[in-house]
């Protein structure tokens, strides 16, 4: 297993591993969520220091848990959050932040991102972002579910102040390789990739089962092998089990052939067009 974590840099000079961990549906169940801390806790160990959470998950139950993971550790953590577009005005924004940090036990989180486009101009929110920026709360900001246009809109408000996007990237759903993973490349603003593993679909293909066993390793893991084959893409998977922590770091010493790719490629063809971006 890896040693040290291969990393992206943010627009502001922080620099954060490849792969991080996701909470989607974390903090919906009592039952599960000592598990849940737990696996969080571990891969704060294993050098998994992004942890992605949102307002929106469990109705900030997942922040909570997140809180509860970071407790007396906040400096090993890297802490993303998202504001929902219905409180992305500037005063529900200022206090969607309070909320958020409150939940999450801590005084500042390290990026915060509008989770999709609303019905609240970019130029409010934007400038309730750089409002909590200034004021220590949040360290950078960014946004979630962005296409090519609405990049270019959030650029022009605030050039070089977009940390992020996080869309929706992987192998079966790869419409934003035709033009965002340039586009961001080209102003060196990392991707995030949620649902990497398609919500476990991509969980039965054959291909993947043979490509996986050819490298002795599990579908997850080339799945996971493939979305970081890019550069400065950064995988979000969501998993509240501490084996399934280990599993997915091991995909990081994975390095897919040419053969593989091209396996791969008839399967889950690259997009020749541009797609409209996807969401779930």
């Amino acid at each position: 297993m890896t040693a040290t974590l291969p990393t992206t840099t943010f627009p502001n000079g922080v620099s954060v591993p490849v792969l991080g961990q996701g909470t989607w549906h974390m903090g919906e169940s009592q039952a599960t969520r000592a598990e849940e801390v737990s696996s969080l806790r571990l891969g704060l160990d294993l050098g998994l220091t992004l942890i992605d959470t949102a307002e929106m998950y469990a109705d900030g139950g997942a922040e909570r848990v997140v809180g509860e993971a970071i407790a007396g550790r906040r400096d090993d953590a890297i802490i993303v959050s998202k504001v929902l577009p219905s409180n992305a005005s500037l005063s529900k924004t200022l206090r969607a932040c309070e909320d958020s940090l409150k939940r999450l036990g801590t005084d500042h989180i390290d990026l915060y991102l509008l989770h999709w486009r609303g019905g609240v101009p970019l130029s409010e929110t934007v400038e309730a972002f750089e409002r909590l920026q200034q004021d220590g709360k949040i360290r950078a900001w960014g946004v979630s579910n962005f296409d090519v246009d609405d990049m270019e809109e959030v650029e022009e408000l605030a050039p070089g102040k977009v940390a992020t996007n996080q869309v929706l990237y992987n192998l079966s759903r790869r419409g934003i390789a035709f033009d965002l993973v340039p586009w961001c490349a080209e102003r060196r603003a990392p991707i995030m990739a949620y649902s990497p593993l398609d919500e476990g679909r991509l969980l039965g293909n054959a291909t993947l089962k043979r490509v996986a066993a050819a490298h002795g390793a599990t579908v997850a893991q080339i799945a996971l092998a493939f979305v970081l084959a890019t550069p400065d893409i950064i995988a979000i998977p969501k998993t509240g089990r501490p084996d399934r922590i280990r599993e997915n770091l091991a995909a990081v010493d994975i390095r897919l052939t040419d053969e593989d790719m091209s396996t791969l490629d008839a399967v889950f063809p690259p997009p020749s067009r541009k797609r409209p971006l996807e969401m779930i």
